[in-house]
């Protein structure tokens, strides 16, 4: 049986074992909180000479997973490392390592959605696109106070730009390098956190040369969608609903909650994975994030 190891217990390391626990790997962790269902070790070292992992999961802080990437790659773990996104706060090299695999968990990759938008694209190119995510962070992890989570903490590596990155994740994976970008954005003052809770991106990509995004934490109605424009078609996806409408046909793509979190284990786990977020396209992410922040406080077009 393939041993796991998941580092991190909040809400997204929590779902991570038990979705693997689902998948039929024994599953362990690396935790302070502790947890009744699972074996917990204090360290990262003590849990890899325990447990023998084949499979780490990197779940705690955005600030903390160059530090144990790091970690694992100077105990000489060989297996696959998958890093919940994005991939570090800032950018930065990443470590050399023996991994037989590093990805990053931009997990709507895996989504049906967006896995045929991206193939209407391809078949016709993007002249124009825009996205748009929101959702109230004080409603995001029910029974928690907003502001005593990552998402509230710059120096942890919240903010909107990193914890909703899936839309620069999957907007550079359908619409090629992003060439430019211009941002304004920063705290509204509207939530009592010191990260960044609304962003608007306005960006340039090699194949959709006007595009748009923004990204908040104060959406009431949670919602996700994005608008693309080509030649012949005007593309509606809306991933709440799960609806995709290409002109005047709609078509709905039902999906359980966990069901894109589940395809993206397996994908790891050896299941063809060439839908996975490469080490490298996460590593671009990052410098895309890093210059929308030089952006928007430069009032200029900056070149990630």
């Amino acid at each position: 049986m393939t041993a796991a190891l998941v580092v991190g217990l909040g809400s997204i390391g929590r779902r991570h074992a038990r979705l693997l626990g689902e998948l039929g790997l024994e599953v362990a962790a690396v935790s302070r909180r502790g947890d009744d269902a699972l074996r917990c070790h204090a360290s990262l070292a003590d849990a890899l000479e325990r447990e023998m992992p084949h499979y780490v999961v990197v779940a705690n802080e955005t600030a903390s997973h160059r530090p144990t990437l790091l970690a694992l790659a100077e105990a000489g773990f060989a297996g696959t490392v998958l890093v919940e996104k994005p991939l570090f706060d800032r950018p930065a090299p990443l470590p050399e390592h023996r991994f037989a695999g590093l990805y990053v968990g931009y997990n709507l990759r895996f989504h049906p959605l967006i896995a045929e938008l991206k193939r209407l694209v391809a078949d016709e190119p993007a002249l124009s696109a825009q996205v748009y995510v929101g959702q109230y962070l004080p409603e995001w992890r029910p029974g928690r106070d907003y502001r005593a989570t990552a998402s509230a903490s710059r120096a942890a590596g919240g903010g909107v730009l990193r914890d909703l990155s899936h839309e620069l994740d999957y907007m550079s994976w359908i619409f090629g390098r992003c060439r430019q970008v211009a941002a304004l954005g920063g705290r509204s003052g509207a939530l009592d956190i010191d990260s960044d809770d609304v962003q608007a991106l306005l960006l340039s990509f090699e194949r959709c040369p006007i595009a748009t995004a923004q990204l908040n934490y104060l959406d009431r109605q949670v919602a996700r969608e994005i608008v693309v424009n080509t030649a012949s078609r005007t593309i509606r996806a809306d991933l709440v609903r799960g609806t995709l409408r290409v002109n005047a046909e709609e078509r709905r793509f039902p999906v359980e909650r966990d069901a894109t979190y589940l395809a993206q284990h397996r994908s790891a786990l050896g299941n063809g994975r060439e839908t996975l977020c490469t080490a490298e396209e996460g590593a671009a992410t990052v410098a895309l994030i890093d210059a929308a922040e030089r952006a928007a406080a430069g009032r200029r077009w900056v070149a990630p």
